[in-house]
């Protein structure tokens, strides 16, 4: 009977386990794998795998293609991970799998959350694109919400926002300079100013009518510049849903995926940009709808919370936190509107982006708040407002907006904002 007892827990754990893992589902329409071939290759490259594969696709993320490749040939038992560029990119773009396979190979030795790097193609005629092949890390992958099953308390909550935050540490205090593929990635000196030059020039590139031109933010941003606080590598795009965790304890970071931004750069920027994912608990509901990561839940540390963390681990001082801060959200609606941009002209029909304006209208007024924050009240009132409208920071488009987008954006502006209004008549 203890047998039995024990085999019937056994099999409850692993139906638990299997319900919580992160799996492929069916391969979308139009981006089918050309498994066969890529077998071929893979022998070509002294992989020992025998059969075809049972090919699956990961639907997280909105940049590279993901596919699970599961080989069971006799004696062999191959789980592997293939990535590759949307079809009609280049490989010297932003989906550049040289670079991702290179930085991942790299950096495997000195940091334990990467998965183990098989196999790089650069040979078009295989599948027609770039791609690389690497080992499967099972595991758990938070995205908005926990998958159910993963219930955990705010202790254990807690501790896994802090891994989460430590990985990143780890992974600031590499030294990079001992691998000569990590040395080549960044340009040195300079890094906030290129970034803050780079995304402006962006954002002017993919602004439509139906949101504000950020000019005030920019200006700002360009005025408040720091020196860089140190230079090392960054992952660039460091939320939730791209760590994986443990299966028998959630709490555990095991992996870290998606390097395709990773660079070297100011290690502040990098966790500037990753706080503007940071949605909290009391945070308003379009930033609630829109969040990628589970940092609503109690025992979450907030935004000033993982900072003060941050630093007090790092020893890294700072003088202007907010510049961090409004450069991540600016960076943020640089990316959201930049996909917007393609919707609105119509090179895509996904309607998940056909609302995407609207976050860029609430990120240009969280930015906002906080410069007012860091000017002062008085200050912004007294040499802000008054040049609002010439800056393009138009309250009457706000007017404009569906009456619960006010409510949100009002909520988080300034009040001197909604006061007296100047005009040219009025000069």
């Amino acid at each position: 009977m203890a047998t039995e007892n024990h085999a019937n827990s056994s099999a409850t754990d692993n139906q638990t386990r299997n319900k919580v893992l992160d799996k492929g589902g069916e391969v979308r329409a139009g981006e089918e794998l050309d498994a066969k071939a890529v077998s071929d290759w893979l022998r070509e490259q002294g992989v020992d795998i025998k059969g075809e594969p049972t090919v699956t696709q990961f639907s997280g993320g909105a940049s590279n293609w993901t596919y699970r490749l599961q080989y069971n040939g006799e004696g062999t038992e191959q789980d592997l991970i293939l990535r590759r560029p949307p079809k009609g990119t280049k490989a010297k773009s932003a989906h550049d799998m040289v670079r991702e396979y290179t930085v991942q190979k790299a950096l495997k030795d000195a940091y334990p959350y990467v998965p183990k790097m098989v196999a790089l193609c650069t040979e078009e005629d295989v599948i027609g694109a770039d791609f690389y092949v690497m080992e499967r890390m099972e595991g758990i992958i938070p995205r908005a919400n926990l998958p159910k099953g993963v219930d955990l308390n705010p202790e254990q909550t807690r501790a896994l926002c802090t891994n989460v935050i430590d990985a990143l540490i780890e992974l600031h205090e590499v030294d990079y300079t001992e691998h000569p593929d990590l040395v080549n990635l960044g340009r040195g000196e300079g890094y906030c100013e290129r970034q803050v030059t780079g995304w402006d020039k962006r954002y002017v590139k993919a602004k439509t009518p139906n949101v504000p031109s950020f000019a005030l933010v920019r200006q700002w941003l360009g005025k408040h510049t720091p020196a860089d606080s140190k230079t090392c590598l960054i992952h660039n795009d460091w939320r939730f849903d791209n760590v994986i965790l443990a299966a028998d304890d959630p709490t555990k970071v095991i992996g870290v995926l998606d390097w395709e931004m990773a660079t070297l750069g100011d290690p502040l920027m990098d966790l500037g940009s990753a706080l503007a994912y940071w949605i909290e608990e009391g945070d308003n509901i379009i930033m609630q709808q829109s969040r990628r990561q589970p940092t609503h839940l109690k025992g979450m540390m907030t935004r000033d919370e993982v900072v003060d963390y941050y630093l007090k681990k790092t020893g890294l001082k700072i003088d202007n936190w907010t510049f961090y801060e409004v450069f991540g959200l600016f960076r943020l609606a640089g990316i959201v509107q930049q996909i917007y941009y393609r919707y609105y002209n119509k090179q895509t029909t996904n309607p998940a982006f056909k609302n995407f304006w609207i976050i860029v209208h609430v990120l240009h007024a969280k930015c906002l708040k906080l410069i007012a924050q860091y000017e002062g009240e008085a200050l912004f009132t007294s040499h802000v407002q008054p040049h609002l409208q010439d800056m393009g920071v138009d309250a009457a488009m706000i007017e404009q907006l569906p009456s619960p987008i006010q409510t949100v954006i009002k909520g988080i502006l300034p009040k001197s904002y909604f006061g007296k209004k100047s005009s040219k008549a009025e000069e």
